[in-house]
């Protein structure tokens, strides 16, 4: 090997093993091959996330350096509290606990990306110094992170460690609660895996009316008792995305159950006849091709309370599970207030501009009509917020009028998720208020864990708040319930991209394209993945061929630009601010920013703030924001938001 194959450098090192992990491996080594995975996905993902490179992870162990320490630090204490929380729940003597040692100091990198030297020999005695499912750092890491990072430090005193002249002071090292850092207790429970779970998927039920005028009708009842289901612990309950993408499609149910990786089907037929409705339902156990339990209804339709939670009741006892006391909360006992309700939320999940007005006709018609109807308000409220998303309402009008009616909901009903759902959304997107927006999807996800919507806004206020983890489990979690959904794939596209996990990103974009090939927003998805990649022709192709105008020209600006096409990249980016730039602020901003162009892009983001456009709640985490992370006025911008610090910007300040 020559001189010339070496670098010396300057870096954080963290060097890591598991305790006890010849004992793990003879007791169960299938379940300690699969927890030691697990926890490798954990350590790559807060080493990406905290502008780290993973050098090695042989055996047990993983070798890691950092461009800083308070990089290093934060990833060891993000590593620790993921991986700990995920094992509360196994057996103390089968839990998987990581030694974590973290240095400051020079190595020796060949061109390959290995890292030789004193420094990380040191972290490695570091690391033998550290309690299982704890952190131990030398005094220069305590030096360099003085004051930058959420944590206390325990004096260990000076420590004599094998092959290293001088005496090594030691500091053990536990976070102090960061609100950055810390996931929400709901996530405790929210982050291990379903998939060995009971499984099953509530189809559409088919309109058999004479006059084919009740799908309203035959839809909601699915969704409701779908809903109820999602809200048992335990129970994995595939999304209406996915589940109603087979609607009016001829697929036999094996299909439908690979699809949607679920064991069990819930199909059924509604015909209705003046007051009347019958009501047919099937639960299908797909490996064996049988039926676990299959009624027909004929009831008045004021009845239909009765026939869904005899139904859910029966499905849960089939499937092992227990029906929640309170899963039916937020009612209507009008019944006339509740069809209006079902035939606002079919208008609702048309998601056109058109379906929009009619969707809130109904909602506020059935209010009106039964003022206590929790549900009801919880429903109103998410139409205001499409609205506002899709641009039919002011945000300045729209969003209030959600608020009020997500508060009105769960003041008449405390323990509906519906409510909390849609005021943490207000409280996300529009109020800018971390801590209450925490509290309410906390809320929703321990009333509702199955529930892929609630997972995906609160996957995105943990990414706001830097919570890199727990966001990355929450979206995730969000595609295992919606395994058909375009959203689901694409924020997790979007978010691994941000996080550096590019394998995944890209994965996730493919499957979102595959879903909907000739729709909206899945070139835009893998575009984005290519410029991540650094294959800027890709991405120009893709985004040439983006649909939706303004994510064309946004895409293509900045795909010009790593091509250096800058004349391209100038016409793109003054068309956006010409046609879009009044609903987009902060995707113009995120161009300049990309393109370097520090004074637009903080022009543009203080446009954003003062229109309180919901696209800011993202900007920290998003990717084509870095380039100006440096600049002073970024740290002003994000205080402003009231965000939590996190280590790198309290590192930079």
């Amino acid at each position: 090997m020559s001189d010339s194959d070496l670098k010396q450098r300057l870096v954080a090192i963290l060097a890591a093993d598991v305790a006890g992990y010849s004992r793990l491996m003879a007791a169960n080594e299938r379940a300690t091959v699969a927890a030691l995975d697990a926890a490798r996905k954990v350590f790559r993902s807060h080493i990406e996330s905290s502008q780290g490179r993973v050098v090695d992870m042989a055996g047990d162990s993983v070798l890691a350096v950092f461009e800083t320490a308070a990089g290093a630090v934060s990833a060891a204490l993000g590593i620790q509290e993921e991986i700990n929380l995920s094992a509360e729940k196994v057996p103390e003597d089968r839990r998987m606990r990581f030694r974590i040692g973290v240095h400051l100091g020079d190595v020796m990198e060949k061109a390959d990306g290995t890292a030789y030297g004193d420094g990380v020999n040191i972290a490695a005695r570091l690391e033998g110094l550290a309690e299982p499912g704890g952190i131990t750092v030398s005094e220069s890491i305590r030096t360099a992170v003085r004051g930058k990072v959420s944590a206390s430090f325990e004096n260990q005193g000076e420590q004599q460690v094998k092959n290293i002249a001088e005496p090594v002071r030691a500091y053990r090292v536990s976070s102090e609660g960061s609100t950055a850092a810390k996931p929400s207790s709901a996530t405790r429970e929210f982050d291990l895996s379903l998939a060995d779970k009971p499984s099953i998927a509530v189809l559409p039920f088919a309109d058999m009316s004479k006059d084919k005028d009740s799908e309203y009708f035959a839809d909601g009842l699915a969704e409701e008792l779908l809903n109820v289901l999602s809200r048992i612990p335990g129970l994995r309950v595939a999304s209406r995305t996915s589940a109603f993408s087979f609607k009016g499609r001829n697929v036999d149910i094996p299909t439908i159950a690979k699809k949607l990786n679920v064991a069990n089907i819930l199909e059924g037929s509604v015909r209705t006849s003046g007051k009347r409705v019958r009501i047919t339902a099937q639960l299908v156990r797909v490996k064996t091709d049988s039926h676990l339990w299959s009624n027909t209804y004929d009831r008045d339709l004021e009845d239909i309370f009765a026939v869904q939670d005899d139904i859910a009741r029966t499905v849960a006892r089939e499937l092992g599970a227990t029906l929640l006391p309170d899963a039916a909360n937020g009612r209507s006992e009008d019944f006339e207030a509740y069809r209006l309700y079902l035939q606002g939320r079919y208008f609702t999940n048309r998601f056109t501009r058109e379906d929009g007005a009619k969707a809130l006709e109904y909602s506020q018609r059935s209010v009106e009509l039964d003022p206590r109807f929790a549900l009801g308000w919880a429903g109103l409220s998410r139409v205001y917020t499409n609205l506002a998303n899709d641009g039919s309402m002011p945000l300045g009008e729209a969003y209030p009028k959600a608020r009020s009616a997500a508060q009105r909901a769960v003041e008449l009903e405390p323990a509906l998720a519906e409510g909390h759902a849609a005021l943490g959304r207000v409280q996300l997107f529009y109020d800018w208020d971390w801590k209450s927006s925490s509290g309410s999807f906390e809320k929703a996800l321990e009333l509702a864990p199955g529930n892929a919507d609630v997972a995906r806004h609160a996957a995105t206020l943990a990414a706001a708040l830097g919570r890199t983890g727990e966001a990355l489990a929450l979206y995730r979690r969000a595609v295992l319930l919606d395994p058909l959904s375009v959203p689901a794939h694409g924020d997790l596209c979007t978010w691994c991209t941000n996080f550096g996990l590019l394998d995944e990103a890209e994965s996730a974009a493919r499957t979102a394209h595959e879903l909907n090939a000739q729709g909206p927003i899945t070139r835009y998805y893998l575009g984005l993945v290519h410029i991540a990649q650094g294959k800027a022709l890709e991405a120009r192709s893709d985004f040439d061929h983006e649909l939706l105008e303004p994510l064309r020209l946004f895409g293509l600006a900045i795909a010009h630009h790593d091509l250096r096409q800058e004349a391209e990249s100038d016409e793109a980016v003054s068309q956006l601010e010409d046609r879009f730039g009044h609903e987009n602020a902060c995707a113009v901003a995120a161009v300049h920013a990309y393109r370097g162009e520090s004074s637009p892009a903080f022009e543009w983001l203080e446009r954003a703030y003062r229109d309180r456009a919901p696209g800011v709640v993202t900007i920290r985490s998003d990717l084509l924001f870095r380039k100006i992370h440096n600049d002073s006025r970024w740290l002003v911008f994000i205080e402003k938001m009231k965000f939590p610090l996190l280590v790198q910007e309290a590192a930079g300040s």
